[in-house]
């Protein structure tokens, strides 16, 4: 009980600054920020979700982001990404008491990620920069070779927009 107090108010703590902000290394060229996760619309774990299955999802993307990064952002440019709004695809259904953890996934509840973001040259001048919301509705269409994942519907909205937002552009 004290570690599920603890956690919770980590990230009380670090969402009162404003901005929960996530950094890889002092090496990359990649900022992550979450702002206000704490009013996200579902980055849960479970209908009465626990601060430490919401921080182990934001890190899940936040890690995914800055490893795709890599093959999308030359190396003299620099991506800073804030997400505004996760609602993860599928539902808990708080009806059947019985299954109050499972996410239910249906093409009713689709994936929704908000985000603004920032894409910059080596003199720090910006290149590309714009609010997304990306939405995907034919999610459950798509082929995904890692279906233990409970992030693959998020991660291939987050792979679908650094294709057409962060890949520079030909000339």
């Amino acid at each position: 009980m004290k570690t599920k107090t603890f956690l919770l108010a980590a990230l009380v703590g670090l969402s009162a600054l404003g901005v929960l902000h996530a950094s890889d290394d002092a090496a990359t060229n990649v900022s992550v920020s979450f702002d206000q996760p704490e009013n996200y619309s579902d980055i849960g774990d479970g209908f009465n979700s626990t601060a430490k299955g919401k921080a182990a999802n934001l890190e899940g993307i936040k890690q995914y982001v800055q490893k795709q990064a890599k093959k999308y952002l030359p190396a003299d440019q620099k991506l800073e990404i804030t997400f505004t709004n996760i609602d993860l695809a599928g539902e808990f259904e708080p009806w059947d008491a019985t299954m109050d953890d499972i996410r239910i996934v249906k093409d009713i509840y689709p994936p929704r990620i908000d985000l603004q973001f920032r894409v910059m040259d080596a003199s720090g001048k910006v290149v590309r920069e714009g609010e997304r919301k990306l939405r995907d509705l034919s999610f459950m269409m798509n082929l995904r070779l890692n279906n233990n994942d409970p992030l693959r519907y998020e991660k291939t909205l987050i792979d679908d927009w650094m294709r057409k937002d962060v890949r520079p552009t030909e000339s």
